[in-house]
């Protein structure tokens, strides 16, 4: 048996760089976010997206037991376990409907209603771009009317720089698939020393244009991620930038109080008419950060004071759900999703580098008692694929059905040292390993499981060297609606550390090759084929355990409107929220 031990693990480095030609990746509970469009027209793809997604509808509890009409004004509340949320668009990893996308706006944004599919329409621009006959660039034209919060215009300069300042390593982590797309950028390292990037241009201040290295679809999704939003040069400083950033959006950053509190209040100079995705109801929005989160739990129960006016950003645990579900009082207060995010056991290969040990803890580990921690049918339904349900590309097959008999005799004669479960030290993740860990031991393995905070988890698992950890389990929600969007971040060598979510440490020539074959493919049919036999493919070589396709289930208060949770991206829409009286 081959198995890699190394020696003693070196500390992390706090500000690891990161690779200019890295894409990034959504981490799991991210404030924290799916059909990929393989045509070269903005645009195309989408009605196969709805075909996909038509059967995908989402509970809408929590929206239609609300009957109060939303009006403006008011303060909305936001209860997290968070203790801090960055507004730095190029370290965010934030979805285009929840925080960042109250202050800042993007080129463009997500169209997400509670049963319809999700579509990508203009922002800042007035379309989702002119792409050229060989893909390769696309224009952008800016809206009329935008301006920050300072009353200034908009530009293309601001947007490009705000861009080319995503690339510096000391604002790494972000979400950053354009690293790689742009032509030319695999060594920029940001405009702090006076460098540019050629592949993006500004012909006029109401005009960018992208070269991409390679004929690239899912573009006008990219260019709806958070580097996409415009920063303007005089006021960035990058070590102050994510507390007081300059808005864009309907709302501006009024008071952050580290670890406590962020009060948004309204951007007097954001234009509604330029803007059809916010709502912008509410006078104010108040981040409560640090809750614990069986008492947020408890309060949105109780629904009294302040609370009514409250919803929280992170799931309901499996013991409140339970209860929440057996309480008519309280249930018509609780939206839930469809089958969607994926939680998977990540098995480091650098670390268990025996693909029949591997196979083993597959067959091992016991997918109904993990469903069982999330609360059962209600909180997950078990997963046997990495692309998750309801995006092109996702075919049902099931490699490692639970087997510990077919577990057993594949480590006969095998010696395996004791194992290191890496996990957030939360309710949910806590449970999910304790799961996997009896299923191991029963296996005859010894398995050790170590919680740590969030911070520390994500600093180890995507900035570390890989030697701390030999499992870990993942969740993971795809950042934009694309197949590309579930394989390629996980499973790509180039993800491996340096802020990459490959946390599986994953590298397969052979697959590289094949997913740079399905990025480039036009044709949406072929594109969706190719996908769905690289997930197979990756699970052969068994680099991770599909473990549920979780159900998101959140609680608001009793005088939050417009709350509901969508097929994807299985999180509340923010942007449309308000409250009533």
């Amino acid at each position: 048996m081959s198995f890699t031990r190394p020696t003693t693990p070196q500390p992390d480095s706090a500000h690891a760089p990161a690779s200019a030609g890295r894409p990034g990746a959504r981490s799991a509970g991210r404030d924290r976010l799916a059909v990929s469009r393989r045509g070269l027209l903005a645009g195309a793809g989408v009605s196969g997206l709805a075909l996909a997604l038509a059967a995908c509808g989402a509970n809408s509890r929590g929206s239609a037991a609300n009957t109060a009409t939303a009006t403006a004004g008011g303060t909305l509340y936001v209860l997290s376990t968070d203790t801090d949320i960055n507004w730095d668009p190029a370290k965010s990893q934030s979805l285009a409907i929840t925080s960042l996308a109250l202050v800042h706006r993007r080129l463009t944004t997500w169209d997400i209603t509670a049963d319809g599919a999700p579509a990508v329409v203009p922002d800042l621009a007035t379309d989702t771009g002119t792409v050229s006959e060989d893909g390769l660039t696309w224009t952008y034209t800016l809206k009329e009317g935008i301006t920050l919060e300072d009353g200034t215009p908009i530009t293309a300069s601001q947007i490009k720089y705000g861009i080319e300042r995503s690339f510096a390593p000391a604002l790494s982590g972000g979400l950053g698939y354009h690293k790689t797309l742009l032509a030319g950028a695999g060594d920029y390292t940001g405009p702090y020393d006076g460098e540019h990037l050629d592949s993006i241009e500004v012909p006029d201040e109401t005009t960018i244009v992208f070269h991409l290295d390679h004929p690239y679809g899912d573009w006008p999704w990219i260019v709806s991620l958070p580097a996409f939003a415009p920063v303007p040069e005089a006021s960035d400083d990058p070590a102050t930038y994510a507390q007081a950033p300059v808005a864009s959006g309907p709302y501006r950053v009024a008071d952050y109080r580290q670890g406590n509190s962020v009060t948004l209040a309204r951007n007097e100079n954001w234009s509604a008419a330029t803007d059809q995705v916010r709502a912008a109801l509410p006078d104010e929005i108040v981040f409560s950060l640090g809750q614990d989160e069986d008492t947020v739990s408890q309060r949105l129960i109780a629904d009294s004071g302040n609370d009514q006016y409250a919803f929280s950003a992170q799931l309901l645990t499996a013991s409140k759900l339970a209860q929440v579900s057996a309480d008519d009082a309280v249930s018509t207060r609780l939206a839930t999703s469809d089958p969607g995010p994926l939680l998977y056991l990540a098995i480091n290969t650098e670390r268990i580098t025996d693909p029949e040990v591997r196979q083993a803890i597959a067959y091992a580990v016991d997918k109904t008692a993990v469903q069982r921690t999330l609360g059962g049918e209600l909180g997950a339904g078990i997963a046997t694929t990495y692309i998750t349900p309801g995006i092109p590309g996702q075919e049902d097959y099931d490699l490692y059905p639970t087997d510990m008999e077919k577990a057993k005799i594949l480590l006969e004669g095998k010696q395996v040292p004791e194992l290191i479960l890496l996990s957030q030290n939360n309710e949910a993740r806590l449970a999910i390993s304790e799961a996997v860990q009896q299923s191991l031991t029963e296996l005859g393995l010894k398995v050790t499981i170590d919680p740590q905070t969030t911070d520390a988890y994500t600093e180890r698992v995507t900035q570390g060297d890989g030697s701390t950890y030999d499992l870990t389990v993942v969740s993971w929600n795809p950042d934009y609606p694309s197949a590309n969007a579930n394989i390629q971040p996980l499973y790509a060598s180039s993800e491996i550390g340096q802020g990459g979510h490959n946390v599986s440490r994953y590298s397969e020539p052979e697959v590289d090759r094949l997913i740079t074959e399905a990025l480039q493919e036009t044709d949406a049919q072929a594109a969706a084929t190719k996908w769905a036999a690289l997930d197979r493919r990756i699970a052969e070589d068994v680099p991770g355990v599909p473990l549920v396709n979780r159900r998101n289930s959140f609680l608001h208060g009793s005088k939050v409107t417009g709350f509901f949770v969508a097929p994807f991206p299985a999180y509340p829409n923010y942007l449309v929220l308000g409250v009533s009286e």
